[in-house]
């Protein structure tokens, strides 16, 4: 198919409104399918509040760090492993089988982590899920592109994006219901099996996609399917379509040496084209992840903790704001990338990212330079049960007491920001502290700077989730020839997973070894270099069609910065006029 990636505009969406209304067993295909962006959005954010349930459970997870991010960062150590495993069972066994596949990996997780005795055990089914995780994400927006009618297939697409963050919105939502029930964590992890659950029931009673079927030979189930989503005077068309597709897929897959991955590699990396093409799309990628979003997906109540406020309920309550946030930032990624093009919306996307990362930064700054002291006087009454390191006789801040080498915690004055006492971390010390009327903090000192780091924290969401964070996806769908698109795009994608597992499995420990200011001006420091090499690197591939791409990124006179003009004369001269 000539063009660009398939991203939904207005007329679409009318049309697969009214197509969905007409024709329910396309939105059954579709909404079956898409638990699977539910699932992997839920099992990616729900696990930002379940930690502060967990930490309070298991003493050993109070001070390490590199445990609590094991935890964390195990669905995406899976999921990188079941994405591998996702796109060849695609192709050896179906979308179908793939996806039940991926719901009894969901299943298995969600039932251990629910069981889970240790925080051992709550990491084997990390595993599960994220290799549940990586399947889902391989082959959910799969089948639905390939069971949807071709002029409504962006918009339906499109839908797997938006359950994607739904579900990270609704695990916010969940975690918050969940902080009064008894065992609370393992709630908030083991409901997920119950749309894994759902979608495995409805996948049973499902069809094949028809474009796999047909690479298998299978016609006549092929056309089967197809009359029920086309209309009865478009069905033949379709399948000519379908034969077409098929027979021009295979001679290219056929000229690069399908049988062998070295062989498409050799070949991928001998050409310039996709030699441009690769770095512009693998660099977009990772800068996607070093910005730090996942800091705020996969620890965000810890992040607002870290702000000074202490409470876990009003923790998830205020981290449901970010990814609310994050959720209408897709929608309005979706009216806006064709109109202000993919490169110039990454690039305001990255300086909002920088201004709001320095702020957050130089927030956190200021009110760890401001912390309430530690008071002898407040802390002689808890005598059992003041921190091993406290000296009565050294000055201490309440950052002095988070960073000591035992486990403390800062029990605060009734006022808060007043001087208050240092103890050791444990439930028995944090139901003293409680019992006071005084409020306990683990993880961030009381300060009045606090609301202001929300504001900046929304502000990032708010500067991200248009640009940056729905962009590369777009990017690696447009710049690739298509007969390299597969394997160019799984390097790039296994580029994204790789970086978020970096980003995932050391934020805790920078937080603790530099302090959540000093993180959190790294990450807008790296923000800063990739706006820079995103600048320097990336094309506009707005409005071009593939081949269009193709000439561009393989032209004398390329300049990444510049804008390309396929329609213009060539008088040595194929690169216009300079734009973002």
């Amino acid at each position: 198919m000539e063009g660009g990636a398939s991203v939904a505009g207005k007329a679409e969406f009318k049309e697969c409104l009214r197509l969905t209304w007409s024709q329910p067993y396309i939105l059954r295909l579709v909404f079956s399918a898409g638990i699977g962006g539910l699932l992997f959005g839920y099992d990616t954010g729900v696990i930002s509040g379940a930690l502060l349930f967990i930490r309070d459970d298991f003493i050993e997870l109070q001070k390490n760090t590199t445990l609590r991010e094991t935890i964390v960062s195990m669905v995406v150590a899976g999921a990188i492993v079941g994405a591998g495993l996702g796109g060849w069972m695609n192709d050896r066994f179906g979308r179908r089988p793939s996806l039940i596949i991926a719901d009894v990996l969901f299943l298995a997780g969600a039932a251990i982590m629910a069981f889970a005795p240790s925080p051992a055990v709550i990491i084997v089914g990390r595993v599960f899920v994220g290799l549940g995780v990586g399947m889902a994400s391989m082959t959910a927006p799969l089948y639905i592109s390939e069971v949807s009618p071709a002029r409504i297939r962006g918009a339906l697409v499109s839908t797997n994006g938006l359950l994607i963050t739904g579900g990270q919105f609704m695990a916010y939502l969940i975690n918050l219901a969940f902080t009064k029930v008894p065992g609370t964590w393992r709630w908030m992890l083991g409901i997920a099996g119950f749309p894994a659950l759902l979608q495995f029931i409805l996948m049973l009673t499902l069809p094949e996609s028809p474009r796999w079927l047909y690479r298998q030979g299978r016609k006549e189930e092929t056309a089967a399917i197809l009359r029920k989503i086309y209309p009865a005077n478009e069905v033949e068309e379709e399948i000519e379509s379908l034969r077409k597709l098929v027979e021009d897929e295979m001679v290219l897959e056929g000229s690069i040496g399908e049988q062998s991955v070295f062989g498409k590699l050799k070949k991928a990396f001998g050409s310039k084209v996709v030699r441009r093409g690769l770095m512009a799309g693998v660099i977009v990628q990772v800068a996607q992840q070093f910005v730090g979003i996942n800091t705020v997906m996969y620890y965000s109540p810890t992040i607002v903790q870290l702000a000074g406020f202490a409470s876990n309920d009003t923790a998830m309550a205020l981290s449901l704001i970010t990814s609310g946030l994050n959720a209408v930032g897709s929608i309005v990624s979706m009216f806006f990338v064709d109109r202000v093009g993919r490169r110039r919306l990454m690039l305001l996307s990255l300086v909002g990212i920088v201004v709001w990362l320095a702020v957050l930064g130089s927030t956190f700054l200021r009110a760890a330079h401001n912390a309430p002291p530690v008071s002898d006087v407040e802390t002689r009454p808890f005598a059992n049960q003041t921190c091993p390191e406290y000296n009565p006789n050294v000055h201490w801040s309440c950052m002095d007491c988070l960073r000591a080498a035992s486990t403390c915690g800062f029990c605060a004055h009734e006022g808060n920001l007043r001087p208050g006492a240092c103890l050791a971390l444990n439930n028995e010390t944090r139901g003293v502290c409680h019992a006071d009327h005084r409020e306990f903090y683990s993880e961030g000192c009381p300060n009045k700077y606090g609301w202001l780091a929300l504001l900046a924290l929304a502000a990032y969401i708010v500067s991200y989730s248009p640009g940056m964070g729905t962009v590369p996806w777009i990017v690696n769908s447009e710049i690739y020839p298509l007969r390299f698109r597969g394997i160019c795009g799984g390097i790039a994608a296994v580029a994204n997973w790789v970086s978020n597992l970096i980003v995932t499995q050391t934020f805790l420990t920078l937080t603790k070894a530099l302090g959540s200011a000093a993180t959190f001006l790294l990450f807008c420091g790296v923000s800063f270099m990739a706006l820079i090499v995103v600048f320097l690197t990336v094309p506009e591939t707005k409005g071009l069609q593939f081949k269009e791409v193709e000439k561009m990124l393989g032209s004398k006179n390329y300049r990444p910065w510049k804008r390309y003009h396929p329609e213009a004369p060539t008088k040595g001269r194929e690169i216009g006029v300079a734009m973002l």
